[in-house]
């Protein structure tokens, strides 16, 4: 799991979305889950979205400071609030709404 180019934020466009997914290693659910969200990002935030890889094999410290109890986890710090959203987000219709970019209505 590579997070290069994983920030495609560019200057002047609409709110930036900073994304921060937890992971513990290279285990079949933490590649499932940055493959997944760099997919919706790229479909649906496309130039204003920058991906954080924070592996808490490397950093555990780092759990502490977003409160994670699971793993893989994905936490958007920006725009506000802070939203969490736990598991491999292989289900795109509630990523979407997790992150505030449908509307909860819209969910089947």
């Amino acid at each position: 799991m590579d997070e290069e180019g994983a920030e495609t934020v560019q200057p002047g466009t609409r709110k930036a979305y900073v994304l921060r997914l937890y992971v513990a290693g290279q285990t079949r659910k933490s590649l499932a889950a940055f493959a997944n969200l760099k997919r919706i990002c790229e479909e649906h935030l496309q130039g204003r979205y920058r991906i954080e890889v924070i592996d808490l094999l490397e950093n555990p410290q780092l759990a502490k400071g977003d409160q994670i109890l699971a793993i893989p986890t994905l936490v958007r710090q920006l725009p506000p609030p802070l939203k969490k959203i736990i598991g491999d987000l292989s289900n795109t219709e509630k990523v979407l709404v997790g992150l505030d970019l449908r509307p909860a209505e819209q969910i089947n």
